[in-house]
């Protein structure tokens, strides 16, 4: 019986125990009768409790029941006596009925206690208040009795629900927690999952259990030690009430247990937190060679554009995405298993160790995997984009020999050779980079069965390898192409340069020979001041002749050629059409005006050359000397000679032209006329001698 369940009766304070004791060491039990009728069943059920609580050995020592019949009936106090019988016969050794003061006298001569000793079982006597200090000490006695005992009812009662529930709590506790570990310690798997199923978690928090406990004995012993002011070390709450040493003995039994079953939980939480990690590396492995290896196996294309390629590595990015998550707990398991393995328990550390093995080759397979994969993709996105650049490249460079040439001069040809040799050699490199790029990733490629789990990938790859060649091989036949069509643009673009170049090198032609003619008009009009320099001016004039010939003759060859070039670039020349005439013109005017230049040369010599010979005293001739006839030769060269100078040159167009200014052709006529001025003294001198003698 609780007290829990029969706490309404017992607040009502029908009985009481209150831890005094007669002279025998007996407990005194008190029954407080009041002016209200007394129930007796349920002051049953209080003496039942009441009974049950002391040991054995204090119940062999016998009881003392103190029945205070002074505020009620004797009929009830009878009723209590005789129930007395019935409820604790063997253990009551004396009751005291305490009766009021000269009230029941009458009553009690019709019916003796004494007598009846033998059929009760137990002596009554009938005693004041004032005399029960006969039978019991004061200092055993409470206050209503007259005596020095303190107690106090609801603190009993509540130290008892106390007790009991600490009892109760604790007893189950113990129960479970021997069945918990009990079931622990067997080699039975099958009664060690239903113990673990049934009795894993107690009832009851074994700390709160323990914690009420060393409450409830801190108290035991505080109130064990206090004394009241009498001086005599007594308490109420005394080990053969509260079973001071029953709560000692289940806290120490409690503290053993739950010891056990921290140990247990320990290992238990162990092996659980063992086995939530071998689950979740199994799931970590599970999906990683399941759905993660299918994705991958799934996405093997390049792609064969640069959008293309970028459409697979956005797949492939939502793959990674997926695969960071389980990477994650990964990285959360290798920390669990390596917290494990530090803990050093020797039975684990091989389990520990296979589980880590086991999920880091597969979690640094599949990154291998995933990074081989981002690293094709990126090395496809690099080889498309290469690809395309070449392929504007080509289409730039195409464009460009399919539009015609018609530069203005060969400085523009040059410029616009430059720029396609320029565009042919940045092709040459892109080709190059092209098949670079193309070659690192057909070996990637080759090396993607490494990881394909046994998965034929021979006909992907073969579609991967024949687009990547094929890329490159159109883009060599376009550059081969685009070559061919540079060598056709690069060799009419030569010959126009070497059109260009006959044209300005005719022009120039042209401009050396009017310098000349120029030179021969303005400086070419000396004529000797005798024979012998008239010949070697004559001889110059030869040689400036050769010179503007020569000259002629390269503009000739130089517009020959040109037309020769036109009509291998089928186009009509812009500038010899109007050189030639230009060239035959002036040539035709310096082959004029050297003519004009021999001619005066040529007189200027028979003039000279006969002057000469008459002026010189020869008597080797003298008949030459005297010939009329020879100075009349002379006085006509002379006069046509200065003729000739004042008469300009005449071009085949009609236009005239005279040699040097009319001061260089006053002094050179000067010149003849002081010669024919001495010719003909000569001539007087050989027709009058005497003059000459009488002048001498």
């Amino acid at each position: 019986m609780e007290a829990s369940v029969i706490l309404p009766i017992l607040k009502k304070k029908l009985a009481f125990l209150s831890g005094g004791k007669d002279r025998r060491s007996g407990l005194i039990l008190t029954i407080p009768l009041c002016l209200e009728q007394t129930n007796m069943d349920e002051l049953s059920v209080t003496l039942d409790y009441l009974l049950s609580i002391p040991s054995e050995k204090c119940k062999a020592r016998g009881f003392t029941v103190i029945v205070d019949g002074r505020k009620s009936q004797w009929n009830v106090v009878k009723t209590v006596v005789l129930m007395l019988q019935n409820v604790v016969p063997a253990e009551v050794s004396l009751v005291c009925v305490v009766k009021p003061d000269e009230f029941w006298d009458k009553k009690v001569t019709h019916f003796c206690f004494w007598k009846e000793k033998d059929r009760l079982g137990f002596e009554v006597i009938l005693v004041s208040a004032n005399k029960l200090t006969r039978y019991i000490e004061p200092c055993q006695l409470t206050e209503d009795f007259g005596g020095s005992l303190t107690y106090d009812h609801m603190d009993w009662l509540n130290k008892r629900l106390v007790f009991e529930k600490f009892t109760k709590e604790s007893t189950s506790l113990l129960d479970e927690l021997a069945l918990i570990n009990n079931g622990s310690d067997k080699g039975n798997e099958q009664e060690k999952e239903r113990s673990v199923d049934l009795n894993f978690l107690p009832s009851v928090d074994p700390e709160t259990v323990l914690q009420t406990g060393h409450e409830l004995l801190s108290e035991l012993q505080q109130r064990r030690f206090n004394g009241s002011d009498g001086g005599v070390s007594w308490s109420p709450m005394d080990d053969e009430l509260l079973a001071q040493p029953q709560v000692m003995k289940l806290l120490d039994s409690l503290r053993e247990q739950y010891t056990r079953y921290q140990e247990v939980c320990r290992q238990r939480s162990k092996r659980t937190q063992l086995e939530e990690i071998q689950q979740k590396v199994m799931q970590v492995v599970n999906w990683l060679e399941g759905p993660g290896s299918e994705q991958l196996r799934a996405q093997w294309g390049i792609g064969d554009s640069i959008r293309a390629s970028q459409a697979l590595q956005q797949k492939h990015e939502e793959i990674e995405s997926q695969h960071s998550e389980w990477f994650a707990v990964y990285v959360e398991l290798n920390q669990q298993i390596a917290a494990l393995l530090n803990a050093g328990d020797e039975e684990d550390l091989v389990e520990l160790k296979s589980l880590q093995q086991q999920l880091s080759d597969v979690c640094y397979r599949q990154a291998s995997q995933l990074e081989f994969r981002q690293n094709l993709l990126q090395a496809a996105l690099e080889f498309h984009g290469v690809a395309q650049d070449l392929s504007q490249q080509l289409d730039g460079l195409l464009g460009m020999l399919c539009v015609d040439v018609a530069p203005a001069d060969g400085a523009s040809i040059q410029q616009t050779l430059k720029l396609l040799e320029e565009k042919l050699k940045s092709v040459d490199v892109g080709l190059q980079g092209l098949r670079e790029k193309g070659q690192g990733l057909l070996d990637q490629i080759s090396n993607q069965a490494s990881w394909a789990y046994g998965k034929d990938v021979t006909i992907e790859n073969k579609e991967n390898v024949d687009h990547i060649q094929g890329v490159m091989e159109d883009m060599q036949l376009r550059k081969q192409r685009c070559e061919d069509m540079v060598d056709v643009r690069r060799l009419k673009m030569l010959q126009m340069v070497q059109l260009f170049k006959c044209e300005e090198d005719a022009s120039q032609a042209v401009e050396w020979l009017s310098e000349l003619l120029d030179a021969l008009l303005k400086t070419h009009i000396r004529l000797g001041d005798d024979a012998q320099e008239t010949k070697v001016l004559l001889e110059k004039h030869r040689k400036f002749v050769d010179v503007a010939q020569s000259t002629y003759d390269y503009g000739r060859q130089l517009l020959q050629a040109t037309v020769v070039l036109c009509q291998s670039l089928r186009c009509t020349s812009r500038s010899s059409g109007d050189t030639l005439p230009r060239l035959n013109r002036v040539w035709k005017q310096f082959t004029v005006a050297s003519e004009e230049r021999v001619h005066r040369l040529d007189m200027a010599i028979a003039f000279h050359s006969n002057a000469e010979k008459i002026l010189q005293d020869c008597p080797e001739e003298p008949e030459a000397m005297n010939d009329e006839e020879q100075f009349e030769e002379i006085e006509a060269i002379g006069k046509s000679l200065l003729d000739r100078l004042t008469i300009p040159v005449v071009y085949p167009d009609g236009t005239e032209q005279y040699f040097g200014s009319p001061s260089d052709m006053a002094s050179t006529a000067e010149h003849i006329r002081d010669r024919m001025k001495l010719v003909s003294l000569k001539r007087q001198q050989l027709r009058h001698p005497e003059l000459v003698t009488t002048e001498s």
